[in-house]
């Protein structure tokens, strides 16, 4: 990692490394995370899932669960005393499947016991007659497939139209592209704790990223007002979109009302994988028109995203792949079409850039077969179409803040390159420990990246924090249900508090949705702009009144608001976003020609961050970032056949451990405050993944000349082309 050590300095406010409150306690083993929860006399739950992707239901015969010695309670669809549905966009997911399942992994039924194996053995002795149905897993096919959910198989199509669709470039460029299905793999699985009170609600203790949108739709499926359901954040053990939707939450709060017990639920790898929604798999086709001297002219694109079973956040994806779709470029016209579609294959969603991933792994090969053509070099065809502050994204929005890309080109192009090693030793070849590589047979190659994304939710969605900040004989209290999953918020309110009122002395309430309005999901980039926002007017709120003479305990409470956003409109044109951030990437890779095997040796980056505000927070977001994009580039994939998930588990399912991790280089960090935000600063824990997946692809190419259009790369791709 190369930062300078003025760039590390520590301290306690704004611009400085301080520490965070739940550093030593999660490195120390000490910190409470929800899989930790304890009540007396909870007892366990456990959910059975379908082993069909597609089937109908013809019956349920719950009776030898029941006579299951420790078993408490055992509830199905019938047993849902609100809406049997729940969804982030739509509910338009079962709690429990009543006459069909759509997907590997669907909840049929959940069972309450006194021992978590005893809750496992009873949900496996629930007999259910399925009929199994010829399941649909091809996106392409399902646009026109006879429905498989009554709405309908397609969640979202957009068209984007920007400029003179019909003009053309003197060279043209096409090529089709492919983005396989990633998992957040968080180290914690889902797990919390709901214990009914003695008026028939319910506390829920829960990892999520949202709780107020937890709440509203556990109380809905509860049948119960929002008030009576009560959440507070529990440990989090990673997120990275995956606990934006509800998994168990209504499943443990409809056991604990029913059995009138606390009830705790944890989920085991294999139903993590099988609970929770993915990265969207994508296939893309892309035409690149452009002038002789490297000029973009027109970005034709067809995004098609497999939504799986259910809608969570599709809709919202593809709108920021289809507006991403061609880069962070000048682009005078673009036609640009999309679909997110509804198949038998499991549910995806929210993943860190979300949309944007997938878009920029399409839009960078294609700047890389168009250098070719041209006989450019990738990096100089990348600066001459640098998006500028005053040029528009093919929905014709001016992006009016900071865009300093050819500044991020620039320096993260001037790194230094790392140098080749005469006589390598094992463990730094591709296969590592394996022994495997022959040093005549391996080539090294370097690749380019650039990316971008917006920051905080779009097209029209009211988007808001609330915090709280009280004073009382020097020390100050912010309340604000922000979640926090790893990303540092904690840190930063109270670094942002230290700084308005001059205190040393800040606490962090829990997080909880009985005495404070919503933060939004930790999502999107957004909690640095919007809930920072709102501690930062609380606190100013304080100080308003302390300046005034007031004395004694001092309380205040703002609710922070972004600029409006709109809807596009039926072109596909409008002021969809509030701001975007921007990152470049570098990779250097080794590949064994023979075995198709892969080392990623560096990765160089530069970032638009706005302002740094905890620079070792930054360099952290940075590198695990760019794991996540590694992982997607040579990998990290979820297996499936004809709906089955093949490799539900971290045996399958690799993910890059510190042996597989690159030397992380930050080139640059480029501090351009961003008017409108709160103290300047763009949230930067996205940016790091949308663009190195697809630098090390194209370091991948340069090393091996294949063409590569799918990530993840497999050693077949290049052993067997």
């Amino acid at each position: 990692m190369t930062v300078t050590g003025e760039r590390l300095r520590t301290g306690r406010g704004l611009g400085t490394s301080a520490a965070r409150p739940d550093g030593v306690p999660k490195v120390s083993g000490t910190f409470g995370f929800s899989s930790d929860l304890h009540a007396d006399g909870m007892v366990w739950g456990h959910v059975l899932r379908s082993p069909h992707p597609s089937a109908r239901i013809l019956g349920v015969d719950i009776g030898p669960a029941l006579a299951m010695a420790g078993v408490h309670a055992v509830l199905t669809a019938d047993d849902v005393p609100g809406t049997n549905g729940f969804g982030l966009e739509h509910a338009d997911q079962p709690v429990f499947a009543r006459d069909v399942v759509r997907f590997t992994g669907e909840a049929v039924a959940a069972v309450a016991a006194d021992h978590p194996d005893t809750a496992r053995r009873a949900a496996q002795a629930i007999v259910v007659h399925y009929e199994p149905v010829e399941p649909v897993v091809d996106p392409e096919a399902a646009i026109v497939a006879a429905p498989i959910h009554p709405d309908g198989n397609v969640f979202r199509h957009l068209v984007i139209r920007h400029g003179d669709i019909a003009a053309e470039g003197d060279v043209v460029v096409e090529g089709t592209y492919e983005v396989g299905m990633q998992d957040q793999a968080f180290m914690g699985p889902e797990s919390g704790l709901a214990v009914p009170d003695d008026v028939g609600g319910v506390d829920l203790y829960m990892s999520t990223q949202w709780l107020h949108v937890d709440r509203d739709q556990v109380a809905d499926c509860l049948g119960l007002a929002p008030e009576q359901v009560r959440l507070t954040l529990a440990g989090v053990g990673g997120a990275f979109g995956a606990r934006e939707d509800v998994s168990m939450q209504v499943h443990i709060c409809l056991l604990a009302l029913h059995t009138g017990r606390p009830v705790k639920m944890v989920f085991s790898r294999e139903e993590s994988f099988l609970g929770h929604v993915h990265r969207h798999p994508a296939r893309m086709h892309y035409r690149h028109h452009a002038t002789r001297d490297g000029r973009l002219v027109k970005v034709e694109a067809r995004m098609l995203l497999d939504g799986g079973a259910y809608a969570s956040t599709s809709g919202p994806v593809l709108v920021n792949a289809c507006c991403f779709a061609a880069g962070p470029y000048h682009v005078p016209n673009a036609l640009i079409e999309g679909w997110a579609v509804r198949t038998n294959n499991p549910p995806c969603g929210a993943m860190r850039g979300f949309g944007a991933v997938q878009a920029c792994f399409g839009h960078e090969s294609q700047m890389d077969r168009l250098a070719a053509e041209l006989g450019l070099d990738p990096v100089e065809l990348r600066l001459r179409n640098a998006m500028r502050t005053g040029d528009c994204i093919p929905t014709g929005q001016v992006v009016s803040g900071a865009a300093p890309v050819a500044e991020l080109i620039r320096t993260c192009a001037a790194a230094p390159l790392p140098a080749l090693d005469p006589a390598p030793s094992p463990m730094s070849m591709p296969g590592g420990s394996g022994r495997a590589a022959d040093a005549g047979r391996v080539r090294r190659g370097v690749g380019f990246a650039v990316g971008f994304k917006n920051l905080m939710y779009s097209a029209g969605f009211d988007d808001f924090s609330t915090a709280r900040v009280r004073l009382d004989e020097g020390v100050a209290t912010v309340t604000c249900a922000a979640a926090e999953v790893g990303q540092g918020f904690v840190t930063l309110a109270q670094q942002i508090v230290r700084d308005v009122l001059g205190v040393d002395e800040v606490v962090v309430a829990p997080a909880e949705t009985m005495t404070i309005g919503s933060a939004g999901s930790t999502s999107a980039s957004r909690q640095t702009w919007m809930s920072g926002g709102a501690v930062q007017g609380a606190a100013l709120a304080v100080r308003a009144r302390l300046e005034a003479g007031q004395t004694g305990p001092i309380e205040e409470t703002y609710e922070h608001h972004h600029p409006p956003t709109f809807p596009l409109d039926d072109n596909g044109q409008g002021n969809a976003h509030v701001s975007y951030v921007f990152a470049a990437h570098r990779a250097v890779v080794d590949v064994d020609l023979d075995l198709g095997l892969v080392r990623v040796v560096e990765i160089a980056t530069s970032q638009d961050v706005g302002r740094v505000l905890n620079p070792v927070q930054v360099v952290g977001q940075i590198e695990g970032g760019i794991a996540q994009g590694v992982g997607l580039a040579v990998m990290e994939e979820i297996v499936l056949d004809r709906g089955l998930v093949r490799n539900a588990s971290f045996t399958d399912y690799l993910i890059p451990t510190a042996l597989d991790m690159p030397t992380v280089t930050v080139a640059a960090l480029i501090e351009e405050p961003e008017p409108g935000a709160p103290f300047g600063a763009k949230g930067v824990g996205e940016p790091p993944t949308i663009s190195s997946s697809a630098a090390v692809a194209a370091a991948i190419r340069a090393a091996t000349g294949l063409a590569l259009p799918r990530i993840p790369v497999r050693p077949q791709d290049i052993a067997l082309a």
